[in-house]
């Protein structure tokens, strides 16, 4: 499915470190379920990635410059949040960059952009101007053109090679409706 390679490259790239668990706080959450993952509080969050074996968390944020006007050349900022160390802020390193979370970005009109994932770029991501004026990340999610907010991988052993992914849950909100929207994708060919 769509996501498949996304997936394979999420969990591959997910860190150099903390594979499979958090040994130094005793984290495991393969156990954990998914709404007690800790929600990112991030000023101009777009959207954010968690996936098992721990909850670090890839966030993407509109990337502003000091009067609050959007960087045009580079519109979004993804970077990690490692819960595990205290919340810590990181940079993404160039592999995760490059192959596994990064964005490519293409501006395609005023206050229009489209993103690609550098891991599976056919799946297009949409950013612009929602109706509250604000820049958002829009996606297709169960047919409907929603503004994305999340995607949580859910992966129950495998190795760090070759994780065993059992779904993929990608979250956003019905622009028109202000509801949740969820897609659970559990076939991936």
């Amino acid at each position: 499915m769509r996501f498949l390679l996304i997936v394979s490259l999420f969990a591959f790239f997910a860190t150099t470190d903390n594979a499979f668990a958090d040994k130094k706080n005793g984290e495991n959450v393969a156990v954990m379920p998914v709404d007690t993952f800790p929600v990112p509080r991030v000023a101009n969050l777009l959207f954010y990635i968690q996936r098992d074996p721990n909850t670090n968390t890839i966030c993407y944020e509109l990337n502003v410059n000091d009067k609050g006007q959007l960087d045009e050349e580079n519109p979004v900022h993804p970077f990690w949040i490692r819960y595990p160390e205290g919340g810590m802020r990181k940079e993404l390193n160039y592999v995760q960059r490059k192959f596994a979370y990064g964005i490519v970005v293409k501006k395609s009109g005023k206050d229009y952009y489209q993103l690609k994932s550098v891991a599976y770029a056919k799946t297009p991501l949409y950013l612009k101007r929602g109706t509250n004026n604000k820049y958002q990340v829009f996606m297709q999610i169960n047919q409907k053109q929603c503004v994305l907010t999340k995607i949580f991988v859910r992966i129950d052993g495998g190795t760090f090679w070759v994780p065993n992914v059992k779904y993929i849950e990608v979250t956003g909100t019905d622009p028109s409706t202000g509801k949740t929207v969820v897609e659970r994708i559990t076939k991936f060919s």
